[in-house]
């Protein structure tokens, strides 16, 4: 299990100086991270802190509330595409979720998924699970695959919650194969991080990338010390 490359190198906390961001790029260079997650206005500096790397730019959309008028979440994915991103990680309209509303959710997710496939990029929805019912999560679920969204993703992590073991599973067994999962907020060591993949995740968001690094170079060297 490559834990590494699953990760998606990530710093969204509002007070993030251009010198953080710029170590989380030469972080993601060093111990083979293939995506970095940052604010859309760290987009162009990223851009060219990694140019000619296979390191994607990962960007957030609606983010953290997903309030945002629905046409505005379309043309700032446009914005964000044209300043060199690769992926774009859209927030839900919960509120509108919650209350029923399942034309304005789809409609919400299916403008933004519509302008990144135009472009050739990746779709990744938010749904906040740490505010939803199972029966909420199923629903956005669907709703999210039906408007063409390439992932479905647990959480902001600026919530209440992040992501958990039994919602990826619930994640993993509402979504079709097409779909893939992404589990975020709260994985801070290795076995969180393990344990999301073994419940079907296929990324994993996470600012604790090092930390995560740090433990499997310590475990790597304590085999290689007891096979000596």
């Amino acid at each position: 299990m490559d834990i590494l490359t699953k990760i998606d190198h990530t710093i969204l906390k509002p007070g993030a100086t251009k010198a953080e961001v710029k170590q989380i790029c030469d972080e993601a260079k060093q111990y083979g991270f293939t995506v970095v997650v940052v604010n859309p206005c760290w987009i162009p500096f990223c851009k060219k802190e990694l140019a000619g790397k296979d390191i994607a730019i990962v960007t957030t959309l609606g983010f953290p509330l997903g309030q945002n008028l629905s046409k505005t979440k379309a043309a700032e994915c446009a914005d964000v595409i044209d300043a060199g991103a690769d992926e774009i990680d859209m927030v839900i309209n919960v509120g509108k979720l919650i209350s029923g509303e399942n034309d304005y959710a789809y409609n919400d997710i299916k403008g933004v998924a519509d302008c990144c496939h135009s472009r050739g990029k990746i779709c990744k929805v938010i749904l906040e699970t740490c505010l939803l019912t199972e029966e909420q999560i199923v629903r956005a679920c669907e709703l999210s695959e039906k408007a063409g969204a390439d992932y479905v993703k647990t959480s902001t992590g600026f919530s209440s919650g992040g992501a958990t073991v039994e919602i990826v599973k619930l994640m993993r067994k509402t979504c079709g194969p097409r779909v893939k999962i992404k589990a975020a907020g709260g994985i801070r060591n290795l076995a969180q991080a393990k344990a999301m993949v073994e419940a079907g995740a296929d990324r994993l968001g996470t600012s604790a990338g090092l930390a995560i690094a740090a433990e499997l170079s310590a475990g790597l060297a304590a085999k290689l010390a007891g096979e000596n």
